[in-house]
């Protein structure tokens, strides 16, 4: 019969207790034992000396009897030095996230990185465009001056009509259509060449005085 000294689980759910037990290595886990030579308490912390205890005397004995503990065990022995401090195996990669999940977390990993270097960088876009927008302000009067100067060319489009003046003086040229109706008055004045027309009634009455002379 082969031994074996392990750890039997006690205590409530989510609250355990162990005690370190000499039984059978076919004897199911928590089931008959030959011998409890200890007590584990997770619950505690790990400086507190009540969290692991056992007996020297009695784990010496059954080691000697050709018991073997189990790795878990064998560490707490180790710890107390009764044992050697046994190498820890290495762990199954069943306790690692697989291959898709650390894909995806490193992805969220490289989009987080994104998402806070774009926004560093937006934080200090607008603090290098003001200094920018402030030289460009103060340079801008400097390219306006030629619109100061603009008045002087309006001034010169006023005085502009000074030179359209001929065009007001062009009705002295049409001043002979006014003296038109001076030639009009002597048209009109064509009637006095007619006053002889007025005088034949004299004529006629010298006429008909001969006839009644001659009566």
């Amino acid at each position: 019969m082969s031994l074996k000294i392990r750890l039997s689980r006690g205590g409530a759910k989510k609250r355990p207790f162990y005690r370190i037990v000499v039984a059978d290595s076919r004897s199911p886990r928590d089931g008959r034992f030959i011998e409890r030579i200890g007590v584990y308490n997770p619950m505690l912390k790990r400086e507190d000396p009540n969290r692991i205890q056992f007996n020297d005397e009695r784990v010496r004995h059954w080691l000697s009897n050709g018991a073997t503990p189990s790795d878990r065990v064998a560490r707490f022995l180790g710890a107390a030095d009764i044992i050697p401090m046994p190498q820890r195996r290495k762990q199954t990669k069943k306790n690692k996230p697989r291959a898709k999940t650390l894909e995806r977390l490193k992805e969220q990993e490289e989009s987080k990185k994104a998402a806070e270097e774009a926004a560093l960088a937006a934080a200090k876009a607008p603090t290098e465009e003001a200094p920018a927008e402030e030289a460009a302000a103060e340079e801008a009067p400097v390219e306006e001056a030629p619109a100061e100067e603009a008045p002087a060319e309006e001034a010169a489009a006023e005085e502009a009509p000074v030179e359209e003046a001929p065009a007001e003086e062009a009705p002295v040229e049409e001043a002979p259509a006014e003296e038109a109706p001076v030639e009009e008055a002597a048209a009109e004045g064509a009637p006095v060449e007619e006053a002889p027309a007025e005088e034949a009634p004299v004529e006629e009455a010298a006429a008909e005085g001969e006839e009644k002379k001659e009566e």
